[in-house]
């Protein structure tokens, strides 16, 4: 019998293929993980209503974690908890995007706002989440009212690490900013990490967070793996989040995944 008895999972980069699709072997996999009693849900830098196919597909009955664990919802979209970034700092991390050359995408309510039809990721997101954008001339401070992420996204990998940097200099403690992939950096609220979903679940589901193993592949997973039992790291993982995980597997783009799930969640 498994000593887990939860398992969360990261989504892009971890869970799906870079096409953005679940391997069969993954969706067998997650099936395993029900049928040996074992809870599974996921939690990832998506907003919450870009992860309604995932949770479909995959018959996630347990709350789940958008925005990097900023928002946690139930399987029907009720918020159990969800903090925005303050006004200020999301408007300070925008402006700060734009200098660097960045474009930026603003996630407020059910939207996510762009100023570039035409920017790097654009159409990939569409097909990500299954939700096209509102495209606006300029953002309004409606726009930074209530915001849950703001991305940064471009083509240029070098310069995504280093705004990275620059972004969690410049705005302190007033949100949070990681990689979740090469091509984005993520600014979430103060305080808000993929963490706080192991801390939630376990306490929610009174569960310790050594029955808890998580899965990820960048630098926004490394909270994750800090708090939970056994942390793995995929294949086409950062070599930061390597070092910091509990085991290793085969890449996204393989079988990576089910062959984490089988040989340290469901082996004796």
């Amino acid at each position: 019998m498994s000593k887990f008895k939860l398992v969360i999972s990261d989504v892009d980069g971890t869970l799906v293929t870079t096409a953005k699709a679940l391997r069969p072997s993954a969706v067998a996999a997650v099936r395993k993980l029900h049928e040996a009693g074992i809870g599974f849900t996921i939690c990832s830098s998506r907003p919450p209503f870009g992860l309604t196919t995932m949770r479909d597909a995959l018959e996630i009955t347990l709350p789940f974690g958008g925005y990097n664990a900023g928002a946690i919802v139930e399987p029907d979209l009720t918020v159990i908890e969800e903090v925005c970034i303050p006004p200020a700092a999301a408007r300070l991390a925008v402006d700060t995007f734009h200098a660097n050359g960045v474009d930026t995408w603003v996630f407020v309510g059910n939207e996510w706002v762009i100023l570039n039809r035409s920017g790097d990721h654009v159409d990939h997101e569409i097909h990500t989440i299954d939700v096209p954008p509102t495209v606006v001339s300029a953002y309004t401070d409606y726009h930074f009212s209530a915001v849950g992420k703001i991305v940064g996204a471009s083509n240029n990998h070098d310069l995504i690490a280093k705004v990275e940097h620059i972004m969690r200099e410049t705005l302190g403690n007033s949100a949070h900013s990681a990689r979740s992939q090469p091509y984005y950096c993520d600014v979430i609220p103060p305080g808000i990490n993929k963490g706080r979903i192991v801390e939630v679940l376990a306490a929610r589901l009174g569960f310790d967070r050594g029955e808890i193993a998580v899965l990820g592949d960048m630098d926004n997973d490394l909270e994750m793996f800090g708090v939970a039992g056994f942390s793995i790291a995929m294949g086409n993982a950062t070599d930061e989040v390597k070092a910091a995980a509990s085991g290793t597997t085969g890449s996204n783009d393989e079988d990576g995944w089910a062959e984490a799930i089988e040989r340290y969640v469901l082996a004796d």
